[in-house]
């Protein structure tokens, strides 16, 4: 029998973060509008008033697309003792993050804000900010190296993954 379950975690914004994204936009359609205006003041040269317009046009389509991708998912997918971790973005655009195998794991266990990373390690976020729901998972990733995982399981993923936990890790996370 399978065991596969799945997950959807939307990362909740920081106050830094929507100040960022109401920046980016708010700029956006400032640098737009005066774009516009210059346009409207070069119409005795065509060529600059196009170039005005077209500028005008990039630069809102980029503070737009700017606040846009900032909206971010975490799609968790368990199966069979593998981890799959994507990232989604604005709701259309999908990226491999990482992948692993929960029975190669180093350690596990609730994750705080103050633990000790080595010089070599690779920290993979793929949280929804919210400290008491993370997790973390480390283990040694053909392509990074040393790595840790900070993610947020819920319980039917966590039933899963304590399922093939290596036993000195299951024993000491059951404590």
């Amino acid at each position: 029998m399978d065991n596969f379950a799945e997950q959807l975690v939307k990362k909740n914004e920081t106050s830094s973060d929507k100040t960022k994204r109401t920046l980016v936009l708010v700029i956006g359609i400032i640098l737009t509008l005066i774009l516009v205006v210059l346009a409207f003041l070069q119409m005795s040269s065509f060529i600059r008033a196009m170039l005005c317009f077209i500028l005008a046009a990039l630069c809102g389509y980029g503070a737009y697309s700017m606040y846009c991708n900032s909206q971010i998912e975490y799609e968790y997918a368990f199966t069979n003792g593998e981890i799959d971790i994507d990232k989604i973005i604005a709701k259309k655009k999908r990226n491999e993050m990482i992948s692993f195998e929960v029975r190669q794991l180093t350690d596990f266990g609730k994750y705080s804000e103050g633990m000790e990373e080595s010089d070599d390690m690779t920290v993979v976020f793929a949280s929804d900010n919210i400290e008491e729901h993370e997790y973390y998972a480390e283990f040694q990733h053909e392509t990074y190296g040393n790595t840790r995982v900070v993610f947020c399981p819920d319980e039917r993923m966590l039933d899963n993954i304590k399922k093939f936990l290596p036993s000195k890790i299951r024993v000491k996370f059951n404590k």
